[in-house]
């Protein structure tokens, strides 16, 4: 009996869960994978912490995490540069001071530049329920796209489910719950909109990674806070928010700062119009989001 040939299937295929099959590649879209720069770094080669690394570009950027910390928190950016070439070279290159734990190509090749156990520079001046180093107990991942300021694509299916793998793992390694898988946005609001509302943060959560509770409907009209509002409802407002985790002060204002925590929550969790006005869309959403979370904590024994 003649034996049939076994097909190898990628490691990130057999775990992650896709919307769909990928669409057949012909020869005309097929491409050839691009060579990596290289960084101008001295940095000595280390062994990969992921086995769904492909490779590893050392970059000088990184120290010791403070205090001992180790990982519980895993960020999410987008590049924001035209190409590949740029930012690879901009975040393993001397005298840039940023960096990233790992990059995720568009073709879904994953690049490790900095090891999980050092603390890279991916973060700056950031907060997360009541952490301002950031950078000392997270993961920075880094996705090549070219942002808002280039065209904002979206993302490939191949990149998100590279990027689904790779946080599984880190996830599996540092035991780290999926609430605390976020985006640049999430922790500095004020500064940042990556990795940006199209990102799809529901199809990361379908395989376990982050939260997502699906957005209540848009609405014209109807309550809605906007800046220069104040009272109990703003006050309520920006406590959910900072229960959450967000750096807002609860002080009963629709601040600047409060407009900023809001465009961020939409940007992850209400992504189809994000304009800083807390609408009854975007209050019924994080109404939602703390319930599924406060049941989630109910289920793990209040940890």
């Amino acid at each position: 009996m003649r034996k049939r040939a076994l097909t190898r299937v990628p490691y990130w295929r057999t775990i992650v869960k896709l919307p769909g099959p990928f669409p057949p590649e012909t020869e005309s879209k097929r491409k050839r994978a691009l060579p990596l720069p290289k960084g101008s770094t001295s940095a000595e080669l280390f062994v990969p912490d992921s086995s769904v690394v492909s490779d590893v570009m050392p970059s000088p950027n990184f120290g010791e995490r403070n205090d001992g910390r180790y990982p519980d928190m895993i960020v999410l950016h987008y590049t924001g540069m035209p190409d590949v070439e740029g930012a690879l070279t901009r975040l393993c290159s001397e005298g840039t001071d940023v960096s990233a734990h790992y990059v995720v190509l568009e073709d879904g090749r994953i690049v490790q530049c900095v090891p999980e156990s050092k603390r890279a520079w991916h973060a700056g001046a950031a907060f997360w329920a009541g952490e301002t180093d950031i950078n000392s107990c997270s993961i920075g991942v880094e996705i090549i796209n070219r942002g808002h300021d280039w065209g904002y694509p979206d993302y490939p299916l191949r990149q998100i489910a590279a990027v689904i793998a790779l946080c599984r793992g880190i996830m599996l390694r540092h035991d780290l719950p999926s609430h605390r898988v976020l985006g640049h946005s999430d922790v500095a609001p004020g500064r940042k909109q990556d990795p940006g509302e199209k990102f799809p943060w529901q199809s990361l959560a379908h395989s376990g990674v982050g939260v997502w509770v699906p957005p209540a409907p848009l609405s014209h009209g109807g309550e809605a806070l906007k800046p220069g509002a104040s009272g109990d409802a703003v006050l309520g407002l920006q406590e959910a928010l900072a229960s959450y985790g967000y750096g807002i002060a609860a002080n009963g204002d629709y601040d600047k700062a409060t407009m900023e925590v809001v465009t961020a929550f939409q940007r992850h969790f209400r992504p189809a119009r994000v304009d800083g006005v807390a609408d009854h869309s975007t209050l019924t959403t994080l109404q939602s989001l703390m319930t599924a979370l406060a049941a989630q904590n109910a289920l793990n024994g209040g940890s």
